[in-house]
């Protein structure tokens, strides 16, 4: 049996506003199958953000256990979680951050230069992930001349630049119109199982958790 691609037990968060503890997860158990793309649904607020930075590495003040790749990565320094989430993991969020003095196969090119790529072997895999999301004759253009879905297009070449076993999608069509969604969201999933990538996408939009191959629902820090 394959070693999951990610895998939490019994995970927690919780914060202190007052004299109250808040509770955002309360121990939570998930496995994401290698090559395997599951959305998190849920109302905002249910705590799908916090979980992602959870498994992202992004925050720590979390309990319990996170493996990636069958290591225990909750416990490792700054340093070495730096490491994780640029070898292993791609993010994509709702908007899209891209760096705007820089041109959509540049935005693409720098997380690959930053892991030690060749620049040219990180300019043809730009090229090659930009024109696989129709974006081949746009590779010059800068954020702000590319249209909303572009720009997420972008971002969402970007996550996959290093080819990470896990990508993480935060509401990643959530700042797009419903049309111009359906169609990124198309490129994503048909990317993704391209690249081979596993995928946890936390979303809101029941008709788009339901074109994942799995939904996991989070209602107030729990998975039902």
């Amino acid at each position: 049996m394959n070693e999951p691609v990610l895998a939490t037990q019994g995970l927690t968060r919780s914060f202190t506003q007052g004299d109250a503890t808040i509770e955002v997860l309360r121990g939570v158990d998930l496995g994401v199958a290698p090559g395997e793309i599951v959305a998190l649904l849920g109302p905002s607020g249910s705590g799908k953000s916090t979980l992602l930075q959870a498994v992202g590495l992004l925050e720590g003040g979390f309990g319990g256990s996170i493996r990636i790749g069958g290591e225990e990565v909750s416990r490792l320094d700054n340093d070495a979680r730096t490491t994780v989430r640029r070898d292993r993991i791609g993010f994509v969020y709702q908007f899209h951050h891209l760096l705007p003095d820089f041109s959509a196969a540049e935005n693409v090119v720098l997380p690959q230069l930053i892991r030690g790529a060749e620049p040219g072997d990180a300019r043809t895999r730009a090229e090659a992930l930009l024109g696989a999301l129709g974006l081949g004759h746009r590779l010059t253009h800068r954020p702000s001349q590319l249209s909303g879905g572009e720009q997420q297009r972008v971002a969402v070449a970007r996550a996959l630049a290093n080819r990470p076993a896990l990508v993480l999608a935060d509401e990643p069509t959530g700042n797009l119109d419903e049309a111009t969604a359906d169609v990124v969201f198309d490129e994503f999933l048909r990317l993704v199982r391209g690249e081979g990538s596993a995928a946890l996408v936390a979303t809101h939009n029941e008709r788009l958790a339901l074109r994942m191959d799995r939904v996991l629902r989070l209602h107030e820090g729990r998975l039902e």
